[in-house]
């Protein structure tokens, strides 16, 4: 079996929607500083376009959470991989997230992030699949809402293939 990539939101299309996004962030966070906390791997790719558009000050960190492996749907077991090297403690959190797709694992990181006393604790991401949504998350910021497809590119993987796609893209399986 071999797969194909088709375009589902163009390159010109999601730096349009990142920039319009940090803008919005940007007003939002006026005179605060913005503590973002990225979900890797995938969350990096946006992170780093959000923050370069970002006007307030922005300090970075980085968490490691798993439930997917190598497989296509969540696992619903959440484990911390790589936490936070930084205190959370009154401090604004922005978590920045590639996809939001079952939702257990934001709503679990949620919770472990908001029980370190930071100020304020918002949710961005990139892609937001609400059609597939088993625990109910808040998304305070999100750039595009997508049918639930298997997609990648612009930090999206399959198996750690396409994360380097600048666009977003859906995977198409085919028989060969």
């Amino acid at each position: 079996m071999s797969e194909k990539i088709r375009i589902l939101i163009s390159e010109e299309e999601v730096d349009r929607r990142v920039r319009e996004i940090a803008s919005q962030i940007s007003k939002d966070y006026a005179g605060r500083e913005i503590h973002m906390i990225c979900v890797l791997k995938g969350g990096v790719f946006f992170m780093c376009e959000l923050a370069k558009r970002i006007t307030v000050p922005v300090s970075l960190d980085f968490m490691s959470v798993s439930s997917y492996g190598d497989d296509t749907k969540s696992s619903g077991v959440v484990k911390i991989v790589k936490d936070l090297d930084q205190p959370l403690e009154g401090k604004d959190v922005l978590i920045v997230e590639d996809i939001i797709d079952s939702g257990r694992t934001l709503s679990y990181l949620i919770e472990v992030l908001k029980g370190r006393n930071p100020n304020t604790v918002h949710l961005c991401t990139l892609l937001d699949k609400p059609e597939r949504r088993v625990k109910d998350v808040t998304v305070d910021y999100c750039c595009f809402e997508i049918p639930d497809e298997f997609v990648v590119g612009y930090g999206l993987d399959y198996a750690q293939k396409y994360r380097n796609l600048p666009y977003i893209g859906v995977v198409e399986f085919e028989t060969d």
